[in-house]
């Protein structure tokens, strides 16, 4: 019996186990779409407010919601009382309707199918997904020929809904975890401004093990401090697992190209323990979101690289040489001035204010 067929039947055996059966990942509907044998691309894409159009009444989701949802005398008052004029015209006046959310999903997908030659990547870390449901529609009703599984989503604590996910073509090995952020020290408003790391841990196709955690780091606009302690969490988060696990972290860091040049993040709490998989090298790659204020370019999406490390042996899958890529190839996603391309209200111009990024895992 190979390893393969053994680690899928403790897979199974574990899913019987917890209760967990009913909810095992489909297998790929299409072989076209099925893994590789020898090859797995992983993508990190900020989707920029996922939502659907249903008011959430523990979120603050009020601005995606359809015009003739917003007429009440509640919706007008809580509107009122957001602080910045654009945030508040967008919370009263945008008319975030079925047609605005077909032609967001429709880009998203867009923008992931560019890769690997229509099939999309094998893994996607999402961030700002509303909830389980928008991401479903967009797996089933969008992404079809990509033959992803069903997608991984555990709530977190954000007050404005979004939630960081994966999607994947990879069976998982066991069941995904979201650790919070941590919270001592922070006050509410802060602490809800904040996502927890997703860790779900796949069955590469030689048997191994691939642990991924979908990161999305507090804003800029938040202290320095708050990023170090997402750093720091992650790097503990990793440091638990076992030395001859790959391990790669994909998300939003949040890190802006001036607080890496001011603050030395990358080289303190990245680059130690991890491949910063863009210093591989990039053709013509100048990051994935763009300041017009300080006219800066920073790689704020980011993916981390940690290969399995066997005593005596040398990595069975690393990086490929010359696979790191901004995944920009679509018109939606850019600018007339060549930057990421927000979709814009009312028509629903643009993709995302984020680039996602791209690079492939080689068996060797």
């Amino acid at each position: 019996m190979s390893v393969r067929e053994k680690l899928i039947i403790t897979v199974s055996i574990v899913w019987i186990s917890t209760g967990l059966i009913g909810c095992q990942p489909e297998p790929p509907a299409d072989a076209r779409s099925a893994p590789k044998d020898d090859a797995v691309t992983i993508m990190s894409f900020n989707v920029e407010n996922l939502f659907d159009n249903n008011d959430d009444p523990i979120k603050i989701d009020n601005t995606f919601l359809a015009l003739d949802d917003k007429q009440s005398d509640q919706h007008k008052t809580e509107c009122g009382e957001i602080p910045v004029d654009r945030w508040r015209d967008q919370c009263l006046y945008w008319d975030w309707n079925d047609e605005i959310i077909d032609k967001k999903l429709r880009v998203i997908a867009a923008a992931i199918l560019q890769v690997d030659d229509g099939r999309g990547p094998d893994i996607i870390a999402l961030q700002e997904v509303e909830n389980i449901a928008i991401l479903e529609r967009l797996r089933k009703d969008y992404l079809g020929v990509a033959s992803y599984r069903p997608a991984i989503l555990i709530e977190g604590h954000d007050a404005r809904g979004i939630d960081v996910a994966f999607l994947s073509r990879l069976p998982l090995a066991d069941q995904a975890q979201l650790h919070p952020f941590p919270k001592e020290g922070l006050d509410e408003k802060r602490y809800g401004d904040t996502r927890g790391i997703l860790e779900a841990t796949f069955l590469l196709p030689d048997g191994s093990l691939l642990t991924g955690f979908s990161v999305h780091f507090p804003a800029p606009f938040h202290p320095t401090e708050m990023r170090v302690t997402a750093y720091e969490q992650l790097n503990e988060l990793k440091s638990r697992l076992p030395a001859d696990q790959a391990v790669f972290a994909a998300g939003d860091f949040n890190t802006t190209s001036r607080e890496d040049g001011e603050k030395n993040m990358l080289q303190r709490f990245a680059r130690p323990l991890w491949t910063v998989v863009h210093d591989v090298g990039c053709v013509d790659c100048r990051g994935t979101q763009y300041y017009a204020r300080d006219d800066s370019w920073s790689y704020l999406d980011m993916i981390l690289w940690s290969p399995a490390k066997k005593s005596g042996e040398k990595a069975t899958w690393s990086i490929r040489a010359g696979s790191f890529a901004i995944a920009n190839g679509s018109p939606d996603q850019i600018t007339a001035d060549g930057g990421p391309a927000r979709f814009e209200m009312p028509g629903g111009a643009g993709t995302s204010d984020h680039w996602p990024v791209v690079f492939t895992l080689e068996l060797k």
